[in-house]
């Protein structure tokens, strides 16, 4: 648009407008302010909720899961003929253990040797492709799936060896130089009266000069592991092996018994509860700041205008105040802070003997301004985890009644509680991936951006009436002064 700037007045009419315009800028510089509040509050919002999500799941990977209390330190008189770790035990376990056999896997080769070229395609020209099975033995020690692999045009001997090895229960391998080529089961063991290795298609046979399975004098039969345990003689297909909720895993035969036991890894278990603490306490702290954080009412959120006068160190400054109280005394946090602190305070009913934190040497700093930071006495807590881990977990986790808050665990209240909280921040303040309509703040922010719009096209108008009564102004004068010299030209 061309204007007409004060040829005919002589004033400033672009510096006019301006200062008019500021002035009827000021309701929409508010509305952006608040715009800008809304967004700030939002982020801390969301950033407390990033902390609460951290919280819960740490509880659900630590103190909330009993695999972190049934953490042991197994001790073996042979580690190098035997290796054992806990597995789900809740008990501390001993006894002995004698290895007669380890088990071993089955094996086949083909009867004649072969001069194939591993590179070379399989098929003859023309032939399409050709359906084989291979079935084998399971880690159950059963015969397991018939695995079915087709045979493509494309394939060579080393692609077809890499599909059986990655497809089927059997581990296949071609010497080149020997001409021999052998399958090895997967899965150790024996099954009585059966082959561990089956193999179906005319290839193999034809091609591969093998037999149809492992029990021929160019196969050998798996063997099972036996070992005496506590007294007991055992036969299992794998040298992995279960018992009584402990893992064994059977290295080498053994020269008479191997005696083993077992205690709470104390320490592993102790760092789990610390871990659980600090990032309590941290989140304590990180609450009670954001509640009680100082709001400077007088430091706005700054516009661009405002901001291109200053410089970006005072603008960091200013802005630092103006971000300040944003949650300060918001009523969701004050009410987890107290609600977090009861459910862990409070006895677990359904419990005798170690029902309170306290019983684990876990109480409050006597500074009541931290808000109920707890704090740890290590030597109470190392014995109680040696004396009876599974009692610290049931403390953190007992199910109780769904009807009745105190006869629950004080990790499980804990996290009833973070949840709750969540969503209502998540209803007020949304997440990342919720468009505005959403949640709260947004739904907010969306009607702000509707009032700016139609603010921002009420000022284009405004100033454009500016413009043109200012142009009327310029032309009047202008007309003015030329009636004026023509009168002056007549007279003289």
């Amino acid at each position: 648009m061309v204007r007409v700037s004060g040829l005919a007045s002589g004033m400033d009419i672009d510096e006019i407008v301006k200062s008019m315009m500021q002035a009827e800028r000021v309701p929409l510089d508010k509305l952006t302010q608040k715009k800008q509040y809304s967004e700030w509050q939002r982020d801390d919002y969301r950033t407390v909720n990033t902390a609460l999500s951290e919280l819960d799941k740490l509880i659900s990977d630590g103190v909330g899961k009993q695999s972190s209390f049934i953490k042991k330190t197994v001790t073996v008189s042979n580690p190098n003929a035997i290796g054992i770790k806990n597995i789900n035990s809740t008990t501390d376990f001993a006894g002995t253990i004698e290895v007669q056999n380890l088990a071993v896997a089955a094996t086949m080769k083909n009867h004649t040797s072969l001069s194939l070229d591993s590179k070379a395609k399989l098929l003859a020209e023309g032939e399409a492709e050709k359906e084989i099975y291979i079935q084998a033995i399971d880690k159950n020690g059963e015969l397991g799936e018939k695995k079915k692999l087709i045979i493509t045009a494309e394939d060579t001997l080393d692609s077809l060896i890499s599909k059986i090895n990655s497809n089927t229960d059997v581990t296949a391998f071609y010497d080149k130089q020997s001409g021999q080529m052998s399958f090895t089961a997967k899965n150790t063991g024996d099954i009585a009266n059966k082959a561990e290795i089956n193999l179906t298609g005319d290839f193999f046979t034809g091609t591969l000069m093998m037999d149809a399975d492992n029990t021929t004098k160019n196969g050998t039969s798996g063997i099972n592991a036996t070992l005496t345990y506590n007294g007991l003689e055992i036969t299992r297909s794998s040298n992995v092996i279960n018992l009584n909720g402990a893992e064994f895993t059977l290295k080498g035969k053994t020269e008479g018994p191997v005696t083993f036991s077992s205690k709470a890894d104390v320490d592993t278990i102790l760092d789990t509860v610390t871990q659980f603490v600090n990032k309590y306490n941290e989140i304590i702290k990180k609450i009670q700041d954001k509640t009680s954080e100082s709001k400077y009412r007088s430091y706005t959120p700054l516009t661009t205008e405002q901001k291109k006068a200053m410089t970006e160190d005072e603008v960091k400054l200013w802005e630092e105040k103006a971000k300040s109280g944003t949650l300060k005394n918001d009523s969701t946090l004050k009410n987890l802070l107290t609600t977090m602190r009861s459910s862990l305070y409070t006895s677990v009913s359904s419990m005798t003997g170690t029902n309170t934190l306290s019983k684990l040497g876990i109480t409050t700093t006597s500074n009541y301004l931290e808000g109920g930071k707890l704090t740890i006495d290590e030597d109470k807590l190392r014995a109680a985890i040696s004396e009876d881990p599974n009692a610290i977990y049931k403390l953190f986790m007992a199910e109780g009644k769904s009807t009745d808050k105190s006869s629950q665990g004080l990790a499980r209240r804990l996290r009833a509680d973070i949840q709750s909280s969540m969503k209502v921040i998540t209803e007020k303040a949304g997440k990342a991936g919720y468009v505005n309509n959403m949640f709260t703040i947004g739904k907010s922010v969306n009607g702000l951006d509707t009032r700016i719009s139609t603010f921002e096209a009420k000022l284009v108008k405004l100033e454009t009436r500016y413009y043109n009564q200012f142009t009327a102004m310029e032309k009047a004068i202008s007309k003015a002064n030329s009636q004026s010299s023509s009168l002056s030209q007549y007279f003289s």
